[in-house]
C-alpha cells in the first residue's frame, strides 16, 4: 500500500476560514509527511482565520490560485466557515480548480460551509454528501442526495460537517489519498 508521505496535497482558502478546518488538516497531513501547500487569491502572502467568533491566526500562502498546476497535486483540501466558501464561490479560477481535481479524478476534501465550492463547480449532482445543515438545501438543489453523518465518501468526494467531525474527515481523506497514490487517477470518467 502506499504511503500519505509520498502525498502532495493542496489546501484552498482565503480569509475567513474556520481556523481548525485548516490547521488540524495541515498538521497532521504534514505530520504524517505529506508535502502540503495552501494556495489562496492573487495578492495575498498570507490568509487569516476565524476562531471562537473572532479571527484567529495567519498562514502563510504558498502559491495562488490562478499559479496551481493540478498535476502537481494528489488530492484538494477545501476548508469551511463562511466567509471563506462564499468568497471563493465567487472566484472564477477557484471554482474552475476544483472543476480540475474532480475532472482528473483526484479526491476533493471538503468540510461545513466549503461545499458550496463544489456546487459552484457542478460536482455534486447525484454524488452523497454531507455539509453544515444549513447548507442541506442547496446541496439538495443542486442535485446531491445530503445525509447527517461525520463523514460522506462518494467517488473521491469527501464531505464532513463541522469541527467536530474532523478525526473522520481526515481518517477519510488520508484512506482517499492512499488509495490515489496507489492507482493514480482511479476516480477519472
Amino acid at each position: 500500500m502506499a504511503s500519505i508521505g509520498e502525498a502532495r496535497i493542496l489546501i484552498m482558502a482565503t480569509d475567513g476560514f474556520e481556523q481548525s478546518e485548516l490547521q488540524v488538516p495541515l498538521e497532521r497531513l504534514r505530520g504524517a509527511g505529506a508535502k502540503v501547500h495552501i494556495c489562496a487569491p492573487e495578492g495575498a502572502r498570507e490568509i487569516k482565520g476565524w476562531a471562537d467568533k473572532n479571527w484567529g491566526a495567519k498562514f502563510p500562502v504558498d502559491l495562488e490560485i490562478a499559479a496551481v498546476d493540478t498535476a502537481d497535486y494528489d488530492a484538494l483540501v477545501l476548508p469551511g466557515g463562511q466567509m471563506n466558501p462564499d468568497a471563493l464561490r465567487m472566484n472564477d479560477d477557484a471554482v474552475a480548480l476544483v472543476q480540475d481535481f474532480i475532472d482528473e479524478g483526484k479526491p476533493v476534501a471538503a468540510i461545513c460551509h466549503a461545499p458550496w465550492l463544489l456546487i459552484e463547480a457542478d460536482a455534486i449532482d447525484g454524488r452523497n454528501v454531507t455539509s453544515w445543515p444549513s447548507l442541506r438545501t442547496d446541496l439538495e438543489n443542486a442535485g446531491a442526495e445530503w445525509v447527517d453523518r461525520a463523514v460522506v465518501v462518494d467517488d473521491g468526494v469527501i464531505t464532513s460537517r463541522s469541527p467536530k467531525d474532523l478525526d473522520a474527515f481526515i481518517t477519510a481523506l488520508i484512506a482517499q489519498i492512499e488509495e490515489e497514490i496507489a492507482d493514480p487517477g482511479r476516480l477519472q470518467a
